[in-house]
C-alpha cells in the first residue's frame, strides 16, 4: 500500500510539472507569432488529451483553437510516444492548397516522458509564389517541390477520416477490394500513425469501413502481432459485415 500510495504521488508531482511546463510556454506562443507577423501560428499541444489537444494559439495559418484537436502530424509523434524526436523545417499542404513550413518540437517532463509539443506553422504560400516569378524571370524553370497534403482542424474525427481515405487511396481500393493481407496492413498503418490512440477511433474506423466493430478489433489485434502471418490468419468474427 505505501509503494502505491508513493506512486501515486509521484505521478500527481509529474502531471503538476507538466501543467507547469504548459503555462509557462503560453506567453512563448504569443510571442512567437508577434515576432514572425501574420504569416506565422504558433500551437501548443497537451497529449494527454488528443481530442482537445490545443491549449493556446496565436496567428491563424491552421485556423486552430483553444480545444481543438491535434492534426494527423500530432497523432504520428504521439504514436512513438517516449521515442519521438523533434520534427523541424518540414513542409506540408493544407487542403485548399496552401503550402506551410512547419517544426514540431516536443515537449518532455523531468522523466524524459513525451507530454505535448510546440508547434510553429508558417504560411508560405506567397513567397513560394514569388520564388516562381523570379525563377520564371531568370529562366531556371525552377518550382517548389510537391508537398504532403496535411489535414489541420478542430476535429479529430476529420483527421481520423483523412488518414483512413490517404491509406485507401494508396491502396487504389476500396476496403472489399482488399485482400486479408491489406488490410491488417490498412490497421497496421493506421495504428502506427497513431489513429488509434483516440477515443473511438475503432468505432469510427469501422463505421466508415461497414465493417463490425468486433472486426475492427480483430484486424487491430492482428496487426498488433508481429508473429502472425496476415495472409494465413484466421478470422473468427467475420460474418455478415466483413
Amino acid at each position: 500500500m505505501e509503494t502505491t500510495e508513493r506512486d501515486r504521488g509521484g505521478e500527481r508531482a509529474r502531471e503538476r510539472e507538466r501543467d507547469a511546463i504548459l503555462r509557462a510556454l503560453t506567453p512563448v506562443v504569443d510571442g512567437i507569432a508577434a515576432t514572425f507577423g501574420p504569416m506565422c501560428e504558433a500551437v501548443l499541444h497537451d497529449y494527454r488529451r488528443p481530442e482537445r489537444s490545443v491549449v493556446a494559439v496565436a496567428g491563424s495559418v491552421t485556423g486552430r483553437t483553444v480545444g481543438g484537436a491535434m492534426s494527423e502530424i500530432g497523432l504520428r509523434v504521439l504514436a512513438r510516444g517516449d521515442e519521438a524526436r523533434d520534427e523541424l523545417n518540414y513542409v506540408t499542404r493544407t487542403g485548399d492548397g496552401r503550402r506551410v513550413k512547419s517544426s514540431t518540437m516536443v515537449l518532455r517532463d523531468s522523466a524524459g516522458a513525451v507530454f505535448g509539443a510546440l508547434c510553429v506553422n508558417v504560411d508560405v504560400t506567397e513567397v513560394d509564389r514569388v520564388q516562381g516569378l523570379l525563377a520564371a524571370l531568370a529562366g531556371t524553370g525552377a518550382q517548389p517541390s510537391q508537398a504532403p497534403v496535411t489535414t489541420f482542424g478542430d476535429d479529430i474525427d476529420s483527421v481520423v477520416d483523412a488518414l483512413l481515405d490517404d491509406h485507401l487511396r494508396r491502396q487504389d481500393q476500396t476496403w472489399p477490394g482488399l485482400d486479408r493481407a491489406r488490410r491488417v496492413a490498412l490497421f497496421r498503418g493506421l495504428d502506427e500513425r497513431g489513429v488509434f490512440a483516440v477515443r473511438r477511433a475503432v468505432e469510427q474506423v469501422a463505421a466508415r469501413l461497414g465493417i463490425s466493430r468486433a472486426s475492427a478489433y480483430h484486424y487491430l489485434a492482428q496487426a498488433r502481432d508481429t508473429s502472425t502471418d496476415p495472409a494465413h490468419a484466421s478470422d473468427s468474427t467475420e460474418g455478415a459485415r466483413p
